[in-house]
């Protein structure tokens, strides 16, 4: 079975500086495009930031200059470095993996249980 596990999440004062992980098991993290999306109740889920296969990244344009996405093919991890955090960042942040198994299959996508960010003073 899938697992795709984040960790790092908490409470931080605004301006300050969150890093959260995603390590990823039993699918092939490094055939997987992996994102960070983000919820907060009662709002539709938003994409905060993606990297592909071959390192391209994306980012909303919210977060733009302040979180940096990254991944480690070695580890199977993804990462989300968080700085200059905001009250409006507080969400969910969960994480997502997407595995193309070609023309018959298609993509398959998995999807992380989520951590806690709350930026608060």
């Amino acid at each position: 079975q899938e697992q795709l596990v984040e960790s790092g999440g908490g409470v931080v004062q605004p301006g300050g500086s969150l890093n959260l992980s995603c390590i990823v098991s039993v699918i092939v993290f490094r055939r997987c495009d992996m994102a960070w999306y983000r919820q907060v109740p009662g709002h539709q889920r938003e994409l905060v930031a993606s990297i592909s296969t071959d390192n391209t990244v994306n980012y909303a344009d919210s977060v733009k200059g302040r979180f940096t996405v990254s991944r480690d093919n070695d580890k199977d991890t993804m990462y989300l470095q968080m700085t200059s955090l905001k009250p409006e960042d507080t969400a969910i942040y969960t994480c997502n993996a997407k595995e193309y198994y070609g023309p018959r299959v298609g993509t398959l996508e998995y999807w992380g249980q989520g951590t806690q960010v709350t930026v608060s003073s």
